[in-house]
């Protein structure tokens, strides 16, 4: 017996990949735990990332990032399943930068790009592309980064992959497109490619990539590294784990395992139970007696209620902007950066998920020719997707003023705040119809374990308040007529393509002009009425006045969000206000504490729109 003791150290026999799994598993379990002080330096990073990392200010790495990036940099394939918001982009475009770096003897010359990311949306694209861009520039390393998305016409698509780009990030109807046209070879594709990333994959089938990713999957080699990252577990992600994952590693981290924890726990969830028509006024109550925190973003199902929530706002004096699929792309991303920077408060985008209208306009197709021009419906960008990955910065509160249909909508649409472990809330409006749909979510959500996740009801708003305003919220109401929306639709269409295409090239070169574009602007006829844009006192009870301030100081306690770069570009440019017309080089005048006028040096009015810009 002693001598069989003896022999079994030395056996250590190597474990199956079956009980790597587990450990994996087990791993990420314990992440928090032990490995809470992990550095990005220890998990092997490149000291090119490194050092870009610090230039960007990213400190420690978030759990997800703990445990996935030394599973990627090892050659693993990988599904990490973690809620938005807690690093999943960095996650595998930190590993898979630093494989692809060119090494000491010299890049490797390929006929098709090493690196794929597949995204659901064009919006997400652009993300991706000017984070790996970013990153990229600040390691100081030649690799060649190119971003495709639908739409573009052939002969930009033959130059953007003319001399084959180190990591392509597209979606995959556009890699289909470019297989079709010849443009991507699947020889080639199987001699370069090295490393494929699929973001947001719950999503990928969801919204009907599936075809496509079938049109890539005989070129991708069986070498190549698969990553597959996602918000949710579905059936669509173990249908592509089955499609093109090899034996993947699946990290099960527990703030993603738990059901509690699917959402965020700094993310306070709200609900008002209410009629379909007294959704506005509800809405309206929220927001004019500043019962949530800004910034807000408002999801609807369709176009068409988004524009009629936008006029409904502006009676009151309420600004807003707009964001949906009908918008051309340079507007879309325009629009997004502008509310990240804080131009404005509210932003109402439509979720197309959850309407039909694209598959509405593919069944016109064949009815053209019986129609008119005049009647034909607008294009719907088949690749836009509000609530797909984009990254929305300081979005404190978002409102559900349409449920979506289903439990997965509403958690990526609650992802859009509580971002980065930051504090947030949602405000859902229940309508009779659509009660069916919120049991199915707080089922999803496990309301039975009364945890961090519970739906609470919105007790801020008193029905007394409510009904304070509902004379003038009717009465505005009736005003906002199917004419009135679909004349402000077109308008508001008119304004950003002549925004997004004449002046693209002035905006290329002056970019500090963009701040002269305002997304928000009003389309109403007719200005708001005086009289509604403040609610009188007297209209209040004691409650809502509370509740109000006490709104009003958690804001301030945070920091008032509000950007200066507006007031900048009022500043500079009140001479003129075409940003096509040449400005003066002349420096404004100022009045000293004398009393007077003195002329600012140049290079000090210089200094100050730099650092206006520098939010």
């Amino acid at each position: 017996m002693a001598k069989k003791n003896k022999q079994k150290p030395p056996q250590d026999p190597k474990p199956s990949q079956e009980e790597e799994k587990k450990q994996v598993e087990r791993k990420g379990e314990e992440v928090e735990d032990e490995e809470e002080e992990k550095s990005f330096e220890d998990l092997g990073l490149d000291h090119r990332l490194l050092r870009a990392l610090i230039k960007k200010g990213v400190g420690n790495p978030f759990p997800i990032q703990r445990v996935a990036i030394p599973l990627i940099l090892q050659g693993k394939d990988v599904v990490a399943q973690a809620r938005t918001g807690t690093g999943k982009t960095f996650a595998y475009l930190l590993p898979l930068l630093q494989k692809l770096f060119p090494s000491d003897s010299g890049s490797k010359s390929r006929l098709a790009p090493g690196g794929f990311i597949l995204v659901p949306s064009r919006e997400l694209c652009q993300q991706v592309y000017k984070e790996a861009v970013s990153l990229v520039e600040l390691c100081r390393v030649q690799l060649k980064i190119v971003q495709l998305t639908g739409g573009m016409a052939a002969s930009d698509l033959r130059a953007a992959l003319a001399g084959a780009p180190d990591i392509l990030v597209t979606t995959p109807k556009c890699i289909r497109d470019c297989l079709a046209a010849g443009l991507l070879q699947p020889a080639s594709i199987s001699e370069s490619l090295e490393i494929l990333v699929l973001d947001e994959a719950d999503l990928l089938l969801q919204f009907g990539f599936g075809d496509d990713l079938k049109a890539l999957t005989p070129a991708i080699p069986r070498s190549c590294q698969c990553l597959l990252m996602s918000a949710t577990s579905s059936p669509d992600v173990d249908q592509l784990k089955k499609l093109i994952l090899h034996n993947p590693f699946v990290l099960t981290l527990s703030e993603v395992d738990v059901k509690d924890e699917v959402i965020s726990k700094n993310v306070q969830q709200f609900w008002i139970s209410c009629s379909a028509s007294d959704k506005l006024l509800y809405v309206l109550a929220l927001l004019k007696l500043e019962l949530v925190l800004k910034k807000v973003l408002i999801f609807t199902n369709t176009i068409g209620a988004g524009f009629r929530l936008k006029l409904f706002f502006e009676k009151f004096g309420i600004r807003s902007a707009i964001l949906n699929a009908e918008l051309p792309q340079n507007s879309r991303l325009h629009i997004l950066e502008e509310f990240n920077a804080g131009l404005f408060d509210y932003l109402i985008a439509t979720d197309d998920s959850q309407t039909k209208e694209k598959e509405q306009v593919n069944r016109d197709k064949d009815m053209d020719s019986r129609k008119s021009r005049k009647g034909a419906k607008p294009k719907i960008d088949s690749e836009f997707g509000v609530v797909r990955g984009i990254d929305f910065k300081n979005v404190y509160t978002v409102i559900n003023f349409d449920m979506p249909s289903s439990a997965s909508g509403y958690v990526h649409r609650i992802g859009r705040t509580g971002r980065a472990y930051s504090a947030g809330a949602s405000v859902s409006l229940v309508s009779p119809d659509e009660m069916e749909i919120f049991e199915e979510i707080k089922s999803f959500l496990g309301e039975e374990d009364i945890g961090t996740n519970t739906i609470m009801p919105f007790s801020l708003l008193t029905k007394d308040a409510v009904e304070s305003l509902r004379y003038r919220a009717e009465d505005v109401a009736r005003s906002v007529t199917r004419v009135a929306v679909r004349e402000s639709r077109a308008k508001d269409l008119r304004n950003e393509i002549l925004n997004s295409e004449k002046l693209k090239s002035h905006f290329e070169v002056n970019p500090r002009d963009l701040d002269l574009l305002k997304h928000d602007k009003v389309l109403s006829k007719e200005p708001p009425a005086p009289h509604l844009r403040d609610v009188p006192d007297y209209l209040l009870d004691q409650k809502t006045r509370d509740a109000s301030k006490m709104v009003k100081l958690t804001r301030a306690a945070m920091g008032d969000n509000k950007s200066s770069r507006r007031q900048g570009a009022k500043k500079r440019f009140r001479k003129s206000r075409d940003p096509l017309k040449s400005f003066s080089a002349e420096a404004p005048k100022r009045v000293g504490k004398d009393g007077v006028k003195g002329e600012r040096k140049g290079l000090d009015y210089t200094h100050k729109s730099k650092k206006q810009k520098a939010v």
